[in-house]
């Protein structure tokens, strides 16, 4: 690690970085070949591979825990933030043969894909040298992937709403899952958006949590129309935040907490305390729940894990909220509806 280390911090002064722009390292006992080390992937920042490898392999104690076992989808920015990016499902055939991969089934494709593990230290840095800066994943660990490990709000705020309006949004959700004894973590998407998570790691189906997030998303968007929406259709959420209750859905992703972004800036998404989110609310400046990667790095030293409770935390949906959940039964949508949907979440996932 101390070899790694070094050699990120400084790859060019210490002679490290052969003819062909490749190094071998080892990171506990696995050999990797890293490539283009001094590539700079956040031009407005001067961000560099380097930069992106060291932050992974200094976040992993706590990164680490919330990928463990969990189908990851990699988006792939082999030539930085301004260049072109791609989704990679299936774990790329060139891995090392100690990497882990779980099957699942592709409905849309017809056929199983292996999807990358991210089990330790080696793992995550083979997954940042390929310039793989967001990293989305699951809310299944395999191989159980028709139980969630947690529920999921998706806060997405229609201009000129903003990351404020999530903030305010979040509280009310609090407040609304606080009232079933629900204990619930929040988190910047590294975006514009926020997410919160209610940790489960109980047996549950994800009908119960979509339906579960329905519910509350609706109970809140008629407590507060001015400000929240949960239809689908893009055209009502302008100065609104969408509550994106359909996350909870065995075949989607949500980006990972402590993944970079893909902004001009190397942000990331991060965990916040409730006293953050408050003051965000209270004082109306979202600048302050925004965090690079050199920020969470003291964060985390200095307020541990804020989402450990995602991984450890066992609750139960409460019966009355399950009750309410089934009375709002969860819209099916009709094909041509449903390639729409997945024209907009292509759309959602550039901007989140």
């Amino acid at each position: 690690m101390a070899q790694l280390a070094a050699l990120l911090q400084h790859p060019r002064e210490r002679g490290a970085i052969a003819a062909n722009n490749r190094v071998t390292v080892a990171v506990e006992g696995r050999e990797l070949s890293l490539s283009n080390l001094d590539k700079v992937l956040y031009p407005e920042a001067g961000f560099t591979k380097a930069q992106v490898v060291d932050y992974h392999s200094r976040i992993a104690p706590v990164l680490v825990p919330h990928l463990h076992d969990r189908p990851l989808t990699l988006k792939r920015y082999p030539n930085g933030v301004d260049g072109e990016a791609f989704y990679e499902k299936n774990c790329p055939s060139h891995r090392p043969p100690w990497f882990q991969t779980a099957r699942v089934w592709s409905g849309q494709n017809n056929r199983y894909q292996d999807y990358c593990l991210v089990q330790d230290l080696p793992s995550l840095v083979w997954v940042a040298n390929l310039a793989s800066l967001e990293l989305h994943t699951s809310l299944s660990r395999a191989p159980d992937l028709e139980t969630p490990t947690a529920l999921v709000f998706d806060l997405d705020p229609g201009p000129p709403a903003d990351i404020v309006l999530c903030c305010q949004v979040a509280l009310w959700l609090r407040e609304e899952l606080e009232g079933h004894k629900l204990q619930v973590v929040a988190k910047t998407s590294g975006s514009k958006g926020m997410q919160l998570y209610v940790p489960l790691n109980t047996p549950v189906n994800y009908e119960a949590t979509k339906g579960s997030a329905l519910a509350l998303g609706q109970r809140l968007e008629r407590a507060h129309p001015g400000s929240v929406v949960c239809t689908m259709e893009k055209a009502v959420r302008g100065g609104k935040v969408f509550i994106d209750w359909s996350q909870n859905d065995q075949h989607k992703t949500t980006v990972n907490v402590y993944s970079l972004r893909a902004r001009p800036r190397p942000t990331v998404s991060t965990p916040l305390t409730w006293d953050e989110v408050e003051q965000c609310a209270r004082e109306k400046d979202g600048r302050k729940v925004v965090f690079e990667a050199p920020q969470v790095l003291e964060r985390v030293e200095r307020l541990g894990d804020l989402f450990e409770p995602l991984v450890s935390l066992k609750q139960r949906l409460p019966k009355a909220l399950l009750e309410e959940a089934a009375a709002a039964p969860i819209p099916r949508a009709d094909p041509v509806a449903r390639r729409a949907a997945w024209a907009r979440r292509r759309e959602h996932d550039k901007h989140a």
